[in-house]
C-alpha cells in the first residue's frame, strides 16, 4: 500500500523522453508530487537544457538543476534498436510516458502508442508539441514562441506603439506542459479504473488559447480584436503601475468601486469618489488616463514603503512589483516557503522555487537538483528492465547508453 510520504503521486513511475522545455516541465510537476520521473537523455550531449540559461558558473546551466529536479538521468540513445528496446523494457513496468518530440518520431522508431500498449496497455502516453499530433500543421516544427503567437498571447502583450512582446518567460511551453500534467493525472484516474491507458495530446498553441479569456467571441460577436495596452486593462481602472518617491515602481488596484473610495479617502481627496468622472466602474474606464494622472500625482509624494503602509492600511490591494532580489528576502516568501535551498555538489546552496500548490496531507517536495547526466543509468535499468551487468557493458560499449 502506498503512503503518499513523497506526495500525492508517490509510487507512480514516469519516463520522460522530453528535451528544452515543454516536456521535461510536465516531467518536473509530476516529480514535484512524487512521481518516480526517470529521464531519458542522449549519451555523450544530454538535454539541452544543461547549456542554457544566462548565467553558467563552472560551465553548467542554472536552468537545469530546476527543471530537472526530482529526476532520474539515464543516457540512452533511442534512434538504434537497442535502445528502442531498453525503452520497451522500461515503460512495461511503468506509468506515464512523456515525449516532445515532433509527431510521428515516436511511430518511425518503432515505439509508437500501440507498440507500447501491447507491453503495457495501461500506460499513459503524454504527447507535447506545437501544434498537436493531428491537422495540417503536426509535422511541422515549432518552439514555444511559435506556440504563443499563433495563441494569440503574443499579438496582445506589449506596449501599443511597439512590435508585440515575449511575456519574459517561456510561458508556452511551461503551459503545454502544465496541461500535458493535468491531463496525465485524468488519465491515470482512468487507467486505474479501466486498465486502459490514452494519449494525453497537449499542444503549445492550445495550451496558450486556453488562457485568453473572451478574446473569441469578442470578435466572433462583436467584431472586436483585442489589441497590446501596455501597463493597463482597458477599461479597468484604477489598476496600473505608479512610481513612488526614487522611482521604486507600485501596482495599485482599486477599480472595484467600494476600493475606489478606500482609495479616494487614502489619498485625501475622498471627493474622487462622488466626482461623475470616477463615481460608477464604468466611468473610470472612460476617464481612465485622467485618474492614472491624478494617482501617479499623488503616489510620487510617498516612499514605496510609506505608499503601501497607507494603501494596505486602508484595505487597498497594492504590491511592490518583484524581482529576485526581493523575493529572496520578502517575509511572505519566507513564511509560506515559496523558495527552498538545496544543496548542489558545484555551487552548494542553490535557491529555487517550492512546490506548488500546497497539499496540506501529501504535499510532495522536491528531493534533488537536476541530476548528472546518465547519474542513474545503471541502476535503472538493473532495477527497473531488468538488465543484468553484462548487459549494461555491452549497451555502454555500444554507444547505446
Amino acid at each position: 500500500m502506498n503512503d503518499y510520504a513523497r506526495g500525492p503521486l508517490s509510487g507512480l513511475r514516469v519516463i520522460e523522453a522530453g528535451v528544452l522545455l515543454a516536456g521535461p516541465f510536465c516531467g518536473q510537476i509530476l516529480g514535484d508530487l512524487g512521481a518516480d520521473v526517470i529521464k531519458l537523455e542522449e549519451p555523450g550531449k544530454g538535454d539541452p537544457m544543461r547549456e542554457w540559461g544566462r548565467e553558467r558558473p563552472y560551465g553548467k546551466s542554472l536552468w537545469f538543476p530546476v527543471v530537472g529536479r526530482n529526476k532520474r538521468s539515464v543516457t540512452l540513445n533511442l534512434r538504434v534498436p537497442e535502445g528502442q528496446e531498453v525503452l520497451r523494457r522500461l515503460v512495461a513496468d511503468s506509468d506515464v510516458f512523456v515525449e516532445n518530440f515532433r509527431p510521428g518520431t515516436l511511430e518511425r522508431w518503432g515505439v509508437g502508442p500501440d507498440v507500447l500498449w501491447e507491453i503495457n496497455p495501461r500506460l499513459v502516453i503524454v504527447r507535447v508539441s506545437a501544434y498537436g499530433q493531428s491537422g495540417p500543421y503536426a509535422g511541422r516544427a515549432g518552439y514555444g514562441s511559435i506556440g504563443e503567437a499563433m495563441g494569440g498571447i503574443r499579438y496582445t502583450t506589449g506596449d501599443p506603439d511597439s512590435l508585440p512582446s515575449r511575456v519574459g518567460i517561456s510561458i508556452g511551453d511551461s503551459l503545454a506542459g502544465t496541461f500535458a500534467a493535468v491531463g496525465a493525472m485524468g488519465a491515470l484516474r482512468v487507467a486505474e479504473a479501466t486498465g486502459r491507458g490514452q494519449i494525453v495530446d497537449s499542444a503549445i498553441y492550445e495550451s496558450v488559447l486556453a488562457l485568453m479569456e473572451s478574446l473569441i467571441p469578442e470578435y466572433a460577436l462583436g467584431g472586436y480584436i483585442r489589441e497590446r495596452t501596455g501597463s493597463i486593462l482597458p477599461n479597468i481602472a484604477p489598476s496600473n503601475v505608479y512610481v513612488a518617491a526614487g522611482g521604486d515602481m507600485v501596482v495599485i488596484a482599486a477599480n472595484q468601486d467600494t476600493v475606489f473610495r478606500r482609495l479616494a479617502e487614502t489619498m485625501a481627496q475622498p471627493e474622487l469618489a462622488t466626482d461623475p468622472r470616477f463615481a460608477t466602474h464604468t466611468a473610470r474606464g472612460r476617464h481612465q488616463c485622467e485618474l492614472d494622472e491624478l494617482i501617479a500625482a499623488w503616489s510620487v509624494k510617498f516612499t514605496a514603503d510609506e505608499l503601501l503602509e497607507l494603501l494596505h492600511g486602508n484595505g487597498v490591494p497594492a504590491g511592490r512589483i518583484f524581482t529576485a532580489k526581493e523575493m529572496l528576502s520578502d517575509p511572505h516568501y519566507v513564511a509560506r516557503e515559496a523558495i527552498v535551498r538545496l544543496d548542489h555538489p558545484d555551487f552548494g546552496e542553490f535557491p529555487m522555487q517550492n512546490v506548488v500548490p500546497k497539499l496540506t496531507a501529501t504535499p510532495g517536495g522536491i528531493r534533488g537538483v537536476g541530476p548528472e547526466l546518465g547519474q542513474h543509468t545503471d541502476e535503472v535499468l538493473h532495477d527497473i528492465g531488468g538488465f543484468d551487468g553484462e548487459e549494461i557493458s555491452r549497451l555502454r560499449a555500444s554507444g547505446v547508453v
